[in-house]
């Protein structure tokens, strides 16, 4: 299994703005009213994301009751990733109890602009929309028996709602790489 790190977008960066489809096609953005936003790039196939889903459910479960905005974004190429299909992603959401849109980013605009590269690559704003975290869950891996415990999103997502300096020492997520759409793909809704 291949492992790419994400970018590591500088701090203090606005959140990009973007509106996206649900598999439903229900469009969504970050909205205005949240204490934190935590973006979260991630598929259905990839098993870094497969290792550390069960930790994304308990995360939304945990922080959307107390005012954090969540979304997941898929922005693979589902012509040769058809496992991240529309379809797909919703019976993902239904199965693992996704309590915040996971959303479709078809043209893969959203994760160029978030500078998105591996899935899961995880974005944590404040109120204000600026980043204050970028980087993993946490230390555990697909096969280094570590506990998923979404640590570092934690003790980030802690900081801000209590109006504190975000000091988790902030390293690059590891996952699958985004997979990108060669510019002559049709276009799935279509």
């Amino acid at each position: 299994m291949a492992a790419t790190e994400s970018q590591m977008l500088e701090l203090g960066t606005s959140a990009p703005e973007f509106v996206l489809p649900d598999p439903d096609g229900v469009m969504h953005s970050l909205g205005e009213s949240g204490l934190a936003y935590l973006v979260m790039f991630i598929c259905n196939h990839c098993p870094f994301v497969v290792h550390v889903r069960q930790e994304l459910t308990r995360l939304g479960h945990d922080y959307a009751p107390q005012g954090v905005t969540i979304v997941a974004i898929n922005s693979n190429d589902v012509i040769t990733h058809p496992a991240d299909r529309p379809e797909k992603m919703k019976e993902e959401a239904i199965s693992n109890d996704y309590v915040f849109p996971y959303l479709f980013d078809e043209n893969q605009s959203v994760a160029k602009a978030f500078r998105a590269a591996c899935t899961p690559d995880f974005f944590l704003f404040d109120a204000q929309k600026k980043l204050v975290y970028r980087g993993q869950l946490d230390s555990s891996r697909p096969a280094n028996n570590e506990p998923v415990t979404g640590s570092d999103i934690r003790m980030a997502l802690d900081a801000v709602l209590n109006n504190k300096k975000v000091q988790v020492d902030q390293k690059p997520s590891i996952g699958c790489n985004i997979k990108w759409r060669a510019d002559n793909e049709p276009n799935y809704f279509r």
